[in-house]
């Protein structure tokens, strides 16, 4: 193939390899690529291509780039997720140092019973024996620190 009939291939079927193209991908800036592309690799094997087969192999080189670009895209929309992902892992794990240092501000006797109700699972007859309290108290000092809680909780919500 000679540069002339190289220069006409351009002519006679870029637009309708972009057309294809576009039409597949929907993204005029991906769809030129693969057309430059395709020629690119049209001109880089040109002296073993007959020129009667020029068109055939121009579309199924298209064809197989914008395939190859949707595959690349699908893997980077993947990988997008997992860091989106990672992030919402980071601000639980804010959320939970707040809750934490949220914990560690109530008075001593609220924080003991809570934890060893809402951490540790234990029954309010059970934490009643465990620190010498009645139930009636144990379930006082649970309602007050969780009503801390959310407060400050709350207040943080607003700040962020």
């Amino acid at each position: 193939m000679t540069v002339d009939e190289f220069n006409q291939a351009v002519k006679l079927h870029a637009d309708g390899v972009y057309r294809f193209v576009l039409k597949n991908i929907r993204d005029e800036e991906k769809a030129r690529d693969i057309v430059q592309d395709s020629f690119e690799k049209l001109w880089v094997h040109r002296n073993a291509l007959p020129v009667e087969k020029l068109k055939a192999y121009l579309y199924a080189t298209a064809y197989h780039r914008l395939i190859d670009v949707v595959r690349k895209d699908s893997r980077m929309s993947l990988i997008e997720e997992v860091r989106t992902e990672a992030v919402h892992t980071e601000q639980y794990t804010d959320l939970h140092e707040v809750l934490n240092k949220a914990v560690l501000l109530l008075p001593n006797d609220q924080r003991s019973v809570l934890l060893l109700r809402d951490y540790e699972g234990y029954s309010y007859k059970e934490i009643a024996e465990i620190t010498q309290l009645n139930e009636s108290q144990v379930k006082v000092y649970i309602y007050r620190a969780r009503v801390f809680l959310k407060n400050y909780i709350g207040k943080m919500d607003v700040l962020v």
